[in-house]
């Protein structure tokens, strides 16, 4: 076990069901005595106690019980596996080759490719480390041969390693491919050892096999073309005898599976998702996109971090009851004295929706966001999350369960798969993402606990769907719906959400879009590979890492990564505002503008005398902070739009996005820099007969409850969602 790995945790297999669903929670304990599970429904997440603090109340259905205790393992790190026999390289010489680019050459021994088991069994494994390409026998008390001169980092070589079992000689090289340009020179060593009658069965790209655990020895770096050839190679590294397996890593990107173009066609899989759709040794410039020159993106690039399923058996099952009603749950496991809630969503029936307001789980964004490691959990962060009785572990001290896509792996390189078949510790009611020194410092799934403890504040009966279930219901299953809405940062979305949101305002439907840097990135999934997500930060946007030139296109899916601004799907588009500016988290306030007198959308202001409207909150200290979207003609906001308020407050860490600037004066539609840092607060209505209203400010939702839920931002809203839903 990890030595980061929590006393009792778990995941389940799916983030929501309706009623007749039924769902699995995976659980591990380390402890020493039967846990115990019981259902909660989370009406707030914020564990502030200036605010309405943590409601976790008690679910009268049949959950749970008393279950043992089971530790189980995770097992980081990705590679590929082919079964093979022990017959295939029954030769009296074995050649193992391979094209890498390693990104942690001084790391210490990282597999490429493994024939049998050279640790504990019979086999010979192809290698890189600080010590150059080398080759490991089981055989030999000696272990390895190595050519001893070191791989340069981010640079292609052909790596070879000839086994001449007759003559018990070993010889092992490396090629660098672009010697000219890097100044590298080739390098081999030869030894004679005692080496095993024959390796044994199987083979692994990018690890070895262990004993304790699946795999040793990950690689770090890009893969290409490993061969077993039964001879030798020439001078440029092509077979001299005959070819017993050649994998090519270009085809099936979008999956999980290893072609094998030999004559024996040993294919394989992929474990733990590494990246693919990468540039490869033999990448021109010429394609940017895979699906057009898959030779030249012939590799892999695996990671000794990567992660997708735990794997982790079944704890306890969960069938939603008949007439169980929509809302937000969690699965709350106790156990000498520790305790993990795992949230999940019950839905309305199929086709039998219980409300007429539906609010939308932001879970492709807080699977983007998943265990992300900030580096900001200081000894005042601690005393506050210890004070407030928040949720006690944090991803700074927890790294077996893996990242987000704002992290990279050890190598430097983005995280750009995210799976939910994992605990995700920011995933869970009571988790600060900031030290706010002015309110509570919530993101994602406990920031929007904002709006469902406001909605049940003010007696408004509602729906909920995630957006996984938007995805593969598409814009029917919205259609029942007087009023959607969403939460503080819906920021990553496929196509088949976006699809599904502009088919229903196109419907008449009315769209309250409550937060701000929504609908920003594309992600993509495959229906062959559940539970995962993928973001490429191409090109340009607020970016927490860059994609390598030529890596924009997701493997899930073959798509254009990067912003949806980019794919011809700015916000605006869809919600009336995109996102504008950035800065800390703290929050300004809006101003009322004239506009807003318009009898047309004065209803939205009764009872709201106030000009300046949020200084006030839960979230930064004000309505109006952090990410901040604006309203923009150019971009697609809707003719006719009303822009009714706009931020103002905001201190000097604010800047434009960066996809909005031309030059250090020229921005893209011309305003001038500092009218782009703003938030505005918009309502449109749409010919089809729907409406939007846009709040354009991540920390709007934080403002809901203050003063007892009354208070300007609140007023504003509930005037909006009682008139959209006529109620």
């Amino acid at each position: 076990m990890g030595e980061s790995m929590l006393a009792l945790t778990g995941y389940v297999d799916r983030l929501s069901a309706a009623p007749g669903g039924t769902l699995s929670f995976n659980v591990s304990s380390t402890l020493g005595e039967d846990y115990t599970a019981d259902l909660v429904r989370i009406r707030c997440a914020d564990p502030n106690p200036a605010g309405p603090g943590l409601k976790l109340l008690p679910v009268d259905v049949p959950f749970g019980g008393r279950f043992p205790s089971r530790a189980q393992p995770v097992h980081l790190g990705s590679y590929g596996r082919i079964d093979t026999p022990a017959e295939l390289v029954d030769v009296p010489v074995l050649t193992l080759s391979a094209l890498v680019w390693p990104t942690l050459p001084d790391r210490g021994p990282q597999a490429i490719l493994t024939v049998g088991d050279p640790d504990g069994g019979e086999g010979v494994g192809l290698e890189v480390g600080p010590r150059g390409a080398a080759l490991r026998v089981s055989s030999d008390p000696s272990g390895t041969v190595a050519t001893g001169e070191p791989l340069v980092a981010r640079a292609w070589y052909r790596i070879e390693a000839t086994i001449d079992s007759r003559a018990g000689i070993v010889r092992v090289a490396q090629v660098p491919l672009d010697p000219v340009r890097l100044g590298l020179q080739a390098a081999s060593a030869t030894a004679t050892l005692r080496l095993p009658e024959r390796p044994g069965p199987g083979v692994m790209l990018a690890a070895a096999p262990g004993s304790e655990v699946p795999a040793v020895r990950h690689y770090d770096g890009k893969l290409e073309a490993p061969m077993l050839v039964a001879g030798t190679l020439d001078a440029d590294g092509a077979p001299a005898g005959t070819v017993l397996a050649a994998w090519d890593l270009g085809r099936g990107i979008d999956g999980v599976r290893v072609e094998d173009i030999g004559p024996g066609f040993y294919h394989g899989a992929l474990v733990n998702l590494p990246t693919r759709g990468v540039t490869g040794a033999r990448w021109t410039g010429r394609e940017m996109c895979w699906r057009h020159a898959p030779d030249e993106y012939a590799a892999i690039h695996f990671h000794s971090d990567d992660l997708y399923d735990c794997g982790w058996e079944t704890g306890f099952t969960f069938t939603v009851p008949e007439g169980m009603p929509s809302g937000v749950y969690g699965a709350r496991l106790r156990c000498a004295g520790h305790e993990d809630i795992i949230p999940f969503y019950v839905t309305p029936a199929p086709g039998a929706p219980t409300a007429k307001v539906l609010f939308i789980g932001s879970t492709y964004t807080f699977q983007a966001y998943a265990n992300h490691q900030r580096g900001n959990l200081d000894d005042a962060f601690r005393a506050r999350i210890r004070d407030w009785g928040a949720y006690p572990h944090n991803p700074d001290d927890h790294h077996d369960y893996a990242h987000s896509t704002y992290n990279r792996h050890p190598d430097g390189s983005g995280v750009a798969l995210s799976s939910r078949l994992r605990p995700i510790l920011t995933m869970r009611p009571g988790f600060l993402t900031f030290n706010d020194a002015r309110g509570s410092g919530l993101r994602h799934f406990p920031a929007d606990s904002h709006v469902t403890d406001w909605l049940e504040a003010k007696g408004i009966a509602y729906d909920v769907l995630t957006d996984e279930d938007i995805d593969e219901g598409g814009a029917e299953i919205l259609r029942p719906y007087s009023v959607v809405l969403t939460g503080s940062h819906p920021e990553y979305h496929t196509p088949g959400t976006l699809d599904a949101l502009e088919g229903y305002t196109r419907g008449g439907g009315r769209l309250c879009y409550l937060g701000g840097n929504g609908f920003y990135w594309r992600i993509a999934r495959n229906p062959d590979l559940p539970g995962v997500i993928e973001v490429r930060r191409a090109e340009t946007g607020i970016r927490a890492w860059a994609a390598e030139t030529g890596e924009y296109y997701n493997q899930l899916d073959g798509g254009l990564g990067g912003l949806w601004r980019r794919n011809a799907r700015p916000p605006q588009r869809l919600a009336g505002v995109g996102f504008s500016s950035q800065g800390l988290f703290e929050g300004g306030w809006y101003r009322r503008l004239p506009a807003a007198d318009d009898p047309k959308v004065s209803w939205i202001f009764e009872g709201v005398p106030e000009q300046v409207i949020g200084d006030f909150g839960l979230s930064g200290g004000g309505a109006a902070g952090f990410e901040l979207d604006r309203a923009d003609p150019t971009l697609g906001t809707p003719p006719g739009t009303v822009v009714l308020a706009s931020s103002e407050g905001h201190g000097p860490s604010f800047i434009p996005v960066f996809e909005d600037l031309l030059s250090h004066v020229n921005t893209l539609n011309g305003e001038p820099r500092d009218r782009l840092v703003r938030a505005d607060m918009i309502y449109a209505d749409l010919p089809s007969g729907g409406a939007l209203f846009s709040v354009g400010s991540i920390t709007f939702c934080g403002s809901l409850s203050h003063d007892g839920y009354d208070n300007p931002v609140s007023r504003i809203l509930e005037n909006v969602v009682r008139r959209f839903a006529g109620v």
